[in-house]
């Protein structure tokens, strides 16, 4: 989630208000986006370096929101449990640091799901990540005293006449053993035309170095209060809450371009057929499904596991033993990293993959699964499925954006589930 190339193209989003009929403040328009890391290089090898440093961003993030969920709620769900703080190795962080200087010769096609949002009175901009896996609203400070604020566009909480001081402080700690943490204020937050007042957000005042070559200024949590570490109710919730959108859910269509958040509903022109619905567990906090099944081709290799939809991680991750039962299906795949969980397979036999959960059987494209080649000229590459344990149980899964990228994906408050459909 975090570590990307700084040199990105753009390619465009239409983060969409709710479906007609439009309030005044509704505006529909395109929003540029910069790209992610598909963890591919541009030679078409795997990019294990940076792959561990999104894992290792991933752990760490989950391990957060777990500790929100506790703080908030006085317990953790069975099977879940805080995982000591990962951290990338000192070799591989110094290789990325130096990748990272060298950045204005990356041009890799990547994809990040990020927009401009505003916030305060008048209006200050901010490019921000849209994270499903995540509860709060942070963007850098004016009185940020990290290098890594430099680059970034600032929150001036002086400069807004809306702007009002909380009690309390926000941090979050990552594996580099830096932070990102500030004090805490409430203002007006827009985002494609919808505007909430007296949203509770974070202009944190030090930013953690793993941001240093992101393009993204912060992030915009959409899961459930109960990860928030603020301890209050995110953006979208404020919004539903206070009649800024006509439905109470969003949705998601992830693409190499046109990629669109649609916020207060879904838009049909997007999918076809009908958006299939499952409960989410509410206990977590996060998009939780239950009841899924993983197919490698006709045969299912993992069934009756929990999935995590988190549209801030990049690629999937299982518990290590059912991972392995999956690439056990998988002709020719062994382990490839086994610190890591990154398995291998034959290039020209990329498996056929799908999810199931209990109705249609929803297909990973070769293109999303096959991460490339483990080395140059190689004849094996690498899936976007890797075994971690993340502290999640040993019966849930997290889908990131390699599974996102096969369907169109709706998050519903109003009935507690996601929604898949097939994309049109």
């Amino acid at each position: 989630m975090f570590a990307k190339a700084s040199l990105v193209s753009f390619v465009t989003l239409a983060l969409l208000a709710a479906a007609s009929p439009l309030r005044p403040q509704q505006i529909r328009g395109p929003i540029a986006l910069p790209k992610r890391s598909t963890l591919t290089k541009s030679d078409g090898t795997f990019d294990l370096d940076k792959a561990i440093g999104q894992t290792v961003a991933t752990q760490n993030k989950h391990r957060q929101n777990l500790i929100n969920l506790q703080n908030n709620t006085g317990s953790l769900p069975q099977g879940f449990e805080i995982k000591p703080l990962a951290s990338v190795p000192s070799n591989i962080q110094a290789r990325l640091i130096k990748r990272q200087s060298e950045a204005l010769t990356d041009e890799e096609d990547d994809e990040e799901w990020a927009g401009t949002i505003s916030i305060g009175t008048p209006a200050q901009k901010f490019l921000i990540d849209f994270d499903t896996g995540s509860s709060d609203l942070w963007v850098p400070s004016s009185s940020c005293t990290s290098s890594t604020c430099s680059s970034k566009s600032t929150f001036d909480a002086s400069s807004s006449s809306t702007s009002s001081k909380e009690s309390g402080t926000f941090s979050i700690q990552y594996g580099d053993g830096s932070t990102v943490s500030g004090p805490i204020y409430s203002d007006t937050v827009t985002v494609a035309g919808i505007e909430v007042t007296d949203q509770t957000f974070s202009p944190v005042t030090t930013l953690s170095s793993s941001f240093a070559s992101d393009p993204i200024d912060g992030i915009l949590g959409l899961a459930f209060p109960a990860i928030s570490n603020l301890n209050v109710d995110p953006f979208f919730v404020t919004a539903n809450s206070q009649g800024a959108v006509d439905s109470n859910e969003f949705g998601f269509f992830l693409s190499s371009s046109g990629s669109e958040l649609y916020l207060g509903g879904a838009n049909s022109d997007l999918y076809s057929g009908s958006i299939e619905f499952h409960d989410v567990d509410t206990s977590t906090g996060f998009w939780q499904i239950t009841g899924a099944s993983i197919a490698s081709g006709d045969s299912t290799a993992v069934s009756d596991f929990e999935t995590i939809i988190d549209s801030g991680t990049t690629i999937m991750y299982g518990p290590p033993s059912a991972v392995k039962k999956f690439y056990a299906q998988v002709s020719g795949s062994k382990l490839y990293d086994s610190t890591n969980g990154f398995y291998s397979f034959p290039c020209d036999s990329v498996p056929d993959v799908s999810f199931s959960w209990g109705g249609d059987s929803f297909e990973i494209s070769s293109d999303n699964f096959n991460l490339g080649t483990t080395s140059s000229g190689a004849s094996t590459c690498v899936g976007a499925l890797a075994a971690q344990d993340l502290g999640l149980g040993d019966n849930t899964w997290l889908l990131g954006d390699s599974w996102m990228k096969n369907v169109y994906t709706v998050f519903s408050f109003a009935k507690t589930a996601v929604g898949f459909a097939q994309l049109s």
